[in-house]
């Protein structure tokens, strides 16, 4: 994902000489070739995330497309008061990017443990909130995000997660993107889970249960026709997301479902506790620990579709 965002950045920053990059001292080995390219477009502002998003939004207040970069919750929860009062309340044009979402760096224990961001992110007012589920979203998505006017928040993985997309795909912000058909059950991910998804799947096919798979990269603006789609047409729903329950991709989609009375459907979020992560170590193993492994996620399915017809069958 880090990759096809600085390749996708790259070229943005050749079309367009307003669009700089202010990063917090880190990641030289992929930005470099952009500050090569674009010396006087780039600023290593250190250590230092509140003057980097201070920096940003003075700059995008004078016309320019900035984008800001950091590891994990620091470019977010480190600096929030400058994100929520100086681009959010002007609607400054800032681009706010995040690597390592989740546990991406899961052995460097919780201070780079991501796992409250999209739920702080998503309740700031005017700011768009997207986790692209694979390489090819995240392409999209920084295109997407670097031709709204206003500001935004991507969320990235790390490195090396598989392609589930072919090379054009209908991207739009605020869209969901079909991945998987299936008419039992829908699971609804955000973020590099897709993966996680879509091997679930596969698994439960061989059990004739039917998965919908959808990618739904954009958590803020929500796309609640694909939600009340899934409602209507499948037996469960199902979010999956490296991320606390309380606030993140499942709470979005469970305020949905409460609010809409003519659209009962069994419903289970898969997500983090609200807690500090217990266990330290890389992020396959920690995913594994707190039940977002496949196997994880298939067992999660299973009892949801338990609880599902035990309850039909009570009527």
């Amino acid at each position: 994902m880090r990759t096809a965002f600085f390749h996708t950045l790259f070229e943005l920053a050749g079309q367009d000489e307003r669009l700089n990059l202010i990063v917090g001292d880190l990641g030289f080995g992929v930005v470099e070739p952009f500050a090569k390219q674009f010396p006087t477009r780039f600023l290593n502002a250190g250590v230092a995330e509140q003057n980097m998003t201070g920096i940003a939004a003075g700059m995008a207040l004078s016309g320019k497309l900035v984008f800001t970069y950091s590891i994990a919750n620091f470019p977010t929860l480190r600096c929030l008061e400058q994100i929520r009062n100086d681009v959010c309340y002007h609607r400054a044009n800032v681009k706010l990017v995040a690597v390592g979402g989740g546990f991406a760096y899961g052995s460097l224990g919780m201070t780079h443990h991501a796992t409250e961001d999209l739920a702080i992110m998503r309740a700031l007012p005017e700011l768009v909130v997207v986790a692209p589920g694979d390489p090819v979203e995240v392409e999209y998505a920084t295109r997407a995000i670097a031709a709204y006017d206003g500001p935004c928040y991507l969320r990235l993985g790390r490195a090396g997660e598989p392609r589930f997309h072919e090379s054009h795909i209908p991207f739009q912000l605020g869209r969901a993107l079909t991945v998987r058909e299936g008419t039992d059950v829908t699971l609804i991910s955000t973020g590099d889970l897709l993966g996680t998804a879509m091997e679930a799947a596969e698994v439960l096919a061989k059990d004739k249960i039917g998965v919908r798979v959808l990618s739904m990269h954009t958590v803020k603006p929500l796309d609640l026709e694909a939600i009340l789609q899934a409602a209507r047409e499948t037996g469960a729903i199902a979010t999956l997301e490296e991320h606390s329950v309380v606030g993140g991709l499942g709470g979005a989609v469970a305020e949905v479902l409460a609010e809409y009375d003519e659209f009962r459907v069994p419903f289970r979020r898969l997500g983090l506790p609200s807690a500090f992560s217990k266990w330290v170590g890389r992020q396959e193993y920690l995913r594994d620990r707190h039940g977002l492994s496949r196997a994880g996620v298939v067992e999660s399915v299973r009892q949801l579709l338990k609880a599902s017809r035990r309850d039909r069958g009570c009527q």
